[in-house]
């Protein structure tokens, strides 16, 4: 332990205790409560699969009913637990100078009646499929980053059938929003938060957004959004609107300038970038602030990337780069999610236990980004990376999280499942031999 002082269990383990207290008030009742830390605690343990069932025999309890009743029927606010871990965030990451970072995620899904599931575009396979999609909201500053809010996104087919909306319980007042809405809303409830930020960023959905970018302007948060090539800019005050890729192709070479956008995995990561600064102006030109067009090149292949950029003071080029490099973080916090503390592999249908689950995997995920950066405020010793989040994972299981090696405990398990995985199969063949048997 000495000789790699970044490892450290005990820290770790206060972390993961402070955290759980963060919230602990949210639950009236001792069962709730404990269930919860079990179950924040399962997300991060070396479980393959992070359904209420696996996380149950995690825990050691004899059945699932106490993980189920936290996601369907125990009393507690998954927002209000959303306030608290965000607030833990911020006090370990917050910064005037921090970024909020929106983008989307889906999750690939069987049948119809998972809430918000339809066949729609997911990024996660890069084509229309079956999918369920999150709207995520990340806060990333130079002493960490992690997720802090969600959004489960309804398309129009749901929120125009309120009997399906119902049976998944959907509240009555939630009605169709789009993504760029679902993500100006927690904007708006990380500001009224009190959260220190000066900036967000996010990808071509929303940035090609007018109304989205209002909004951000609205609170006086400056922006770097990434927009599409097609998408037309107003020059000259507004009488002229040239597309983005063409005002790139008319810049002579003099125009671009090479400069990272931030430490990737395998070094800094350069591209060639040209500013426009104060030539664009938006629809509101009264708005009091400084408008500008940013163009990035990559360094190899001349793939360009399109940036609206607004502040409320004038900002440097190094500013706007550093916004626009930001925004791949939250890329890495939903591969951390995912791979790390399960955030795709709920198995919940309504609207109460998706907000409840991601809620609870957004603390586990927390509780990881925050050990990594303590540990990167302690150098490694020479050869040695700093510790990643998926290694601060390994070490916690091995160092905090007990497995239950117990044999009675696992074949008591193992029998649970094989007995209800028996009934489900007698009540599928049965409903399939009656409509069979229908005329």
């Amino acid at each position: 332990m000495a000789a790699c002082h970044s490892v450290n269990p005990v820290g770790w383990e206060r972390v993961l205790a402070g955290l759980l207290d963060a919230f602990a008030g949210r639950f009236g009742r001792v069962e709730p409560r404990r269930t919860a830390a079990a179950f924040v605690t399962g997300l991060l343990s070396d479980v393959e699969v992070k359904t209420c069932w696996q996380l149950a025999e995690q825990a050691g309890h004899r059945r699932p009913d106490a993980m189920q009743r936290l996601l369907y029927r125990a009393v507690w606010d998954a927002d209000a637990v959303r306030d608290d871990l965000r607030q833990v965030i911020v006090d370990r990451f917050g910064d005037p100078d921090a970024v909020l970072v929106v983008d989307e995620t889906g999750d690939l899904k069987k049948g119809v009646h998972s809430v918000g599931v339809q066949r729609q575009y997911t990024g996660t396979a890069g084509r229309i499929e079956n999918a369920q999609v999150g709207v995520f909201l990340g806060y990333a500053s130079g002493h960490g980053h992690t997720l802090i809010d969600r959004r489960v996104y309804l398309p129009a087919s749901w929120t125009a059938d309120r009997d399906r909306c119902q049976a998944a319980g959907v509240p009555d007042e939630v009605d169709f929003a789009t993504k760029s809405e679902l993500a100006a809303d927690m904007i708006t409830a990380a500001v009224d938060a009190g959260v220190p930020v000066a900036w967000a960023a996010a990808d071509e959905a929303y940035g090609n957004s007018s109304a989205f970018r209002a909004h951000l302007r609205e609170h006086r948060l400056g922006y770097v959004l990434a927009v599409s090539r097609s998408h037309l800019v107003p020059l000259d005050g507004g009488k002229v609107r040239l597309r983005a890729d063409r005002i790139a192709a008319e810049l002579p070479a003099t125009a671009w300038q090479r400069r990272s956008a931030g430490a990737g995995s395998k070094g800094p990561r350069y591209y060639d970038w040209a500013w426009l600064d104060q030539v664009t102006t938006d629809a509101d030109p009264d708005d009091g602030g400084w408008h500008s067009l940013l163009i990035r090149k990559n360094t190899s292949t001349g793939e360009l990337a399109f940036y609206r950029c607004w502040s409320p003071q004038p900002a440097t080029l190094a500013q706007l780069v550093r916004v626009a490099g930001i925004r791949w973080t939250i890329e890495e916090a939903f591969q951390a999610a995912k791979g790390q503390v399960g955030l795709d592999q709920h198995q919940v249908r309504r609207w109460d236990s998706w907000h409840r689950f991601t809620t609870l995997a957004l603390a586990a995920l927390a509780v990881l980004a925050i050990c990594a950066a303590d540990a990167a405020d302690n150098p490694p010793e020479s050869g040695l990376i700093k510790l990643t989040v998926n290694e601060v994972r390994r070490l916690i299981n091995t160092f905090i999280i007990r497995p239950i090696h117990d044999l009675a405990h696992r074949l008591r398990w193992s029998q649970w499942r094989r007995r209800h995985q028996a009934r489900a199969r007698r009540a599928h063949y049965g409903r399939r031999l009656n409509l069979e048997l229908q005329p």
